[in-house]
């Protein structure tokens, strides 16, 4: 146990197992690294780790000897693109071991067990690799044991030490590409450096030795995956998957010990399969979708299996090829040559997307910038268009054609003919100019189409520079600004046209001048002289720049204050200097001044400011009263003096005497508006003055103002003495305190029964009140205020006084309780009242009881309860009950009276009759009733009908005396019986009747046809019934002559000949359908309603060339008059329009 022992450390299981009484993980994860002089050994042994259910931590504590958490160096810290280089000897270690997480402690337990479907099949296939294992397995536990004797905290060395990998995209000596992307990079293999000291080891040399047969084993199971299969193949995508490595042991496939974090790296090419091969997918997933193709290109793909920066052999190589498509948008056409009337245009050829392209689309907009059309179809790369316009614009677009189809078009290009030069534009014209700017337009040149491009040039040329005319604007607008100009300066301008041809003759040089410029501010202003209390003398000098022009006047402006922003002009002239007077004194005022010339305003000067000279302040106004006079103190107040001289008031001065005294003292001296004057005597008259204060001393004294005191209010009151006089009656006396000088006019009594809350409840002269109505057996408390013209004074000492007992109070809620609201039904509502009343106040002696009044001076006595039924009453009879409460005392009043009624009996059933026979309906009456429900009418009516079970269903419940019972069977029999109800309850149901309904008549039928057959005879048919439940159908045949009906057929028949009628005459028919039936009375016939009528006209015709015949010509009429029906309905509409008339009146003129 030496220092390489404190260098162990363990990672992660790289391989899972399982077996078929539990589940668990098969693993090679027990690597022993050995540091000695920076060479690293590395020892993979493989150990069953316990599956962990969902429930249960799948991460194990680390052994006794290695801390819970290493610190690894950030080259060893996980990557999403890990980087290993392969082992190339034996004092080499693949990157990929080195640990990341603490190594489970189950790594030391006993690994002999195995289940039969778990790594024996892995240790029947290589019995070296067993004994291996258990070889170090025992060497690792003596290690332990032996570890923690000697160093139970030593920490494993630091795998800093350990030589870093190169980080570049490198896996296993081949480069890796990003996941789905269609390149890669391959790189060498990166090679340790060799230690000779870590070769001279034995034991380490072995055990790496074992380490390389894991990893062979590992490596050798990751090389069983399958050639991959090319599905779903299109134009530029495939569908590529394949099944996980497996290999077979004794006949038995060996995937399930493939862990879950196994992944695959796709490749493909498409230079053969000895060509170059790009990484394209890299992930987990084992179907893919690889897209971004070439159309018919031939391709080879293959995978290999990566598990833990182990990776496999590479698959076999699958094949296939894309499919063809049509081709590429290509390119804009580009131009060779041009003239002025033709283009010549060539173009490259695109993709062919598999198939050759036969030929090749041109369209263009014919200048016009309209919709596209052929130009040109063929499979030439280049064409020539002829017979253009000059200088006009054409749009060109291309798609080239395959087999398969036609391509997209590619992008839009436009080109131009050639043109002559442009002639001489107009000179061009000035919009409007500034100081050091200037706005010029000119119009487009004479003979140039709308459609040719112009550009513009501007020149420009300084007199007084000397360098002539120089280009100030390029472009193709018809107007510009010209900028940064020298002030009040003449330019001479022209412009020149210009398109692909050249550049034309000058047009005329106009000149334009700028404007000139604002002068600048003048000088601050400055005093002349000696400031006076109301002028002063103001003078200025002119600006330092007059802006290029005179200075035609000067403006003075003064404002009054420091922080006011109201100027006010008091000069306006060509003079320097200016007097101001009428000012206040001792005010702050600002005076500042600007010039104009023919460059416009200046800026304002700088402000100066200035103070008039002060004087004493003016004569104060006469003192005021605040508020109210007391009696012996008076608050006064004041206003500051009009005039204050210039300067602020800094204090006041007041005064005081006696009238018809000549003596007066201070009383107060501040700056304040205001002052209290004390020690003074109540109702007493006092004069009063006021002088102000400023800096330069005080001013003159305000009028006299005489104030008067007033009274002051009466001493507090002796406590009251309170006398009961009976328990509802309390009589109160007090004392007359001292007035102070003023007569009390009256006295305050406050009264209550909390002594926070009490009430005045009498005001007056009297020394004594009797209060009444109060409650017995209650403490009361009272006190009493004077008051005279002072005041009030203070309130006296509440005194207390209580009440004795009396009998209770009258009950003051009573009240009758609704069926509804009660737990038990009443016995019969009829004859039975339920009351509540609440419990009233006692008055000192508990309630014991109540008496309960109703009808004739009946009293029934109960218990102390609150509710009480009231039995054996009348039915439908008015009560009045009131309640007395009863205590040791004696009785109470009774309480109010509440009127309480009685419900009547429950109704008996009335008499049920059919008042309407239908052969599908049955209006049943019942009662005296309206047929309307009225709400004073508090009877309602439930009527039942037996179904075909037996059983009686309500089909109506209302107030109403009648009811309509329809969807009923023809000649059919129904029993009724009915029931009546009200408040009182539900009376009995009704004897059963019974009542049939009557057959029902034939339907109405369409309007018979009439047909002409000779001269004058017509044939009427009419369509046919069939009979109805075995009753025999007839038919009656009507003719109308005017208002004349007679009837022309009965029978059976559905057809009738008409003859003998008169020619040149109007008829019409109708007819109905009858049902024949016997019943007792014998045969009995029942018609329906007639049809509507057709109406006919027989008419002579006039003989033709050759026949002397005369023929009745039978035609329909179309004016139709209306029949009786018709002429009906139209009656009902006009009644229904009328009546809807009137109600809207009522409603709305009547109601409202």
């Amino acid at each position: 146990m030496g220092t390489a022992d404190n260098r162990l450390y363990w990672c992660k299981s790289i391989l899972e197992r399982r077996s078929q009484s539990e589940q668990k993980m098969v693993t090679f994860s027990v690597f022993k690294v050995i540091e000695e002089n920076g060479v690293r050994r590395v020892v993979v042994l493989p150990h069953s780790t316990e599956f962990h259910p969902s429930n249960h931590p799948s991460m194990h504590p680390p052994p006794p000897h290695v801390p819970h958490y290493m610190h690894h160096h950030p080259a060893l810290i996980p990557h999403p693109h890990q980087v290993y280089a392969p082992v190339t000897g034996t004092g080499d270690i693949p990157p990929q071991f080195i640990p990341q997480h603490p190594p489970p402690p189950h790594v030391f337990a006993d690994q002999e067990s195995r289940s039969p479907h778990g790594r024996s099949n892995f240790s029947h296939r290589d019995e070296r690799t067993l004994k291996v294992h258990e070889r170090l397995q025992k060497r690792l536990k003596e290690r332990q044991v032996g570890g923690q004797k000697d160093k139970p905290n030593s920490p494993p060395s630091s795998p800093h030490k350990s030589h870093s990998v190169s980080p570049t995209n490198v896996q296993n000596g081949y480069g890796k590409g990003q996941a789905g992307c269609g390149t890669g990079t391959a790189t060498g293999p990166v090679k340790l450096k060799p230690s000779g000291k870590a070769r001279s080891s034995p034991p380490v040399d072995a055990e790496a030795g074992d380490s390389d047969s894991e990893t062979k084993l590992l490596q050798e199971l990751l090389s069983g995956i399958g050639k991959p299969v090319v599905s779903e193949i299109r134009e530029k995508s495939i569908v590529l998957s394949w099944n996980p490595p497996s290999i077979s042991v004794e006949g038995e496939s060996n995937t399930d010990q493939l862990p879950a974090s196994c992944t695959y790296e796709v490749t493909l090419s498409n230079s053969g399969k000895s060509g170059k091969f790009k990484v394209v997918y890299l992930g987990e997933e084992t179907t893919v979708t690889i897209s971004e193709l070439r159309p018919a290109t031939d391709y080879h793909v293959r995978v290999a299996a990566i598990c833990n920066s182990v990776k496999g052999s590479i698959s076999e190589v699958a094949s296939f090829t894309t499919e063809i498509s049509k081709p590429d948008a290509p390119a804009p056409p580009k131009l060779i040559s041009r003239t002025k009337n033709s283009l010549s245009l060539q173009w490259k050829a695109p993709n062919d997307g598999g198939s050759k392209i036969s030929s090749y689309l041109l369209e263009w907009d014919e200048g016009k910038q309209s919709p596209f059309k052929e130009c040109y179809f063929g499979h030439q790369k280049q064409y020539k268009l002829t017979k253009l316009s000059p200088s006009i614009g054409y749009t060109f677009r291309l798609a080239a054609k395959n087999d398969i189809g036609l391509s997209d078009f590619g992008e839009t290009v436009q080109y131009y003919t050639a043109g002559s030069v442009p002639s001489a534009p107009d000179p061009p014209r000035l919009i409007r100019a500034g100081v050091t700017w200037m706005s010029l337009e000119w119009s487009r040149p004479s003979g140039v189409s709308c459609d040719e491009s112009i550009t513009y040039i501007l020149e420009m040329e300084d007199e007084s520079s000397g360098y002539g005319f120089k280009a100030k604007y390029n472009g193709d607008e018809l107007a510009c600004t010209l900028k940064n100009l020298r002030r009040s300066t003449s330019f001479n301008c022209r412009v020149f046209a210009c398109n692909s041809e050249g550049k034309s003759n000058p047009s005329e040089v106009v000149k334009y001048c700028t404007c000139p410029d604002k002068p600048g501010p003048p000088s601050k202003p400055s005093i002349k002289g000696k400031v006076h209390a109301n002028s002063l003398k103001i003078l200025w000098d002119p600006p330092k720049d007059n802006g290029g022009s005179e200075i035609t006047k000067y403006v003075l402006e003064l404002s009054e204050g420091l922080n006011e922003n109201n100027w006010d002009m008091v000069y306006n002239g060509p003079v320097r200097e200016h007097v101001c007077d009428h000012l206040k004194p001792g005010t702050w005022y600002r005076l500042r001044v600007y010039c104009i010339s023919n460059g416009g305003q200046s800026q304002v000067s700088e402000v100066l400011a200035v103070q008039t000279a002060a004087v004493i302040p003016g004569t104060c106004q006469p003192i005021r009263l605040s508020g109210k006079p007391k009696a012996r103190e008076l608050a006064l107040r004041w206003a500051p003096p009009v005039v204050d001289g210039g300067s602020a008031i800094t204090e006041y001065s007041v005064e005081i005497g006696e009238p018809g005294w000549d003596d007066q003292r201070l009383v107060y001296r501040g700056p304040e508006l205001e002052c209290v004057v004390g020690s003074l005597l109540p109702g007493k008259m006092y004069s009063f003055w006021i002088k102000a204060a400023n800096k330069v001393g005080y001013g003159p004294r305000s009028e006299r103002t005489d104030i008067s005191t007033a009274a002051a209010p009466p001493d507090q009151c002796n406590i009251p003495v309170a006398t009961c006089k009976t328990a509802t009656c309390i009589q109160v006396h007090w004392e007359c305190p001292p007035s102070n000088g003023s007569e009390i006019t009256e006295f305050r009594l406050e009264f209550g029964g909390m002594e926070g809350s009490m009430q005045v409840i009498y005001c007056g002269p009297a020394l004594s009140y009797e209060v009444k109505a109060l409650t017995p057996a209650t403490a009361y408390y009272c006190r009493v205020q004077a008051m005279n013209a002072a005041g009030p004074g203070y309130y006296s000492d509440t005194a207390i006084c209580m009440t004795p007992a009396s009998v209770p109070a009258a009950v003051s809620v009573l009240q009758l309780i609704d069926e509804d609201q009660l737990e038990n039904v009443l016995p019969s509502p009829s004859t039975c009242l339920a009351i509540q009343w609440e419990e009233p106040c006692c008055h000192g002696s508990e309630v014991i009881g109540y008496n309960i009044e109703y009808g004739d001076k009946q009293i029934a006595g109960v218990n102390k309860v609150t509710s009480a039924i009231i039995e054996d009453l009348q039915p439908d009879t008015a009560y009045r009950i009131r309640v007395q409460a009863i205590n040791s005392i004696g009785a109470g009043p009774f309480s109010h009276s509440i009127k309480a009624k009685t419900k009547p009996l429950p109704p008996e059933p009335p008499h049920l009759e059919c008042a309407v026979f239908s052969y599908q309906s049955l209006k049943l009456k019942w009662g005296d009733g309206p047929s309307k429900a009225l709400n004073t009418n508090s009877t309602q009516y439930t009527l039942q009908m037996e179904d075909k079970f037996g059983r009686f269903v309500s089909v109506y419940s209302g107030p109403c005396h009648t009811y309509k019972v329809q969807r009923l069977n023809e000649s059919s029999t129904y029993n009724f019986r009915i029931q009546a109800y009200n408040d009182a309850g539900e009376g009995p149901f009704s004897e059963v009747y019974t009542f049939t309904t009557t057959k029902s008549p034939p339907p109405p039928l369409k309007a018979p046809r009439v047909q002409m057959l000779e001269e004058n005879t017509c044939e009427i048919t009419w369509e046919a019934l069939q009979p109805m439940k075995g009753d025999a159908i007839v038919y009656t045949l009507q003719i109308i002559i005017g208002r004349e009906t007679e009837q022309v057929y009965k029978g059976p028949g559905t057809s009738f000949r008409l003859t003998n009628f008169q020619t040149n005459c109007e008829y019409r028919f109708k007819v109905c359908a009858g049902r024949q039936y016997r019943d007792a009375a014998g045969m009995q016939e029942l018609y329906g309603p007639y049809s509507p009528t057709v109406p006919f006209s027989s008419q002579r015709q006039e003989p033709t060339s050759s026949s002397t015949e005369t023929t009745v010509d039978f035609t329909k009429v179309n004016k139709e008059t209306l029949t009786d029906e018709q002429f009906a309905a139209l009656i009902v509409a006009g009644f229904a329009v009328v009546s809807i008339l009137f109600a809207f009146v009522i409603q709305y003129f009547v109601i409202k």
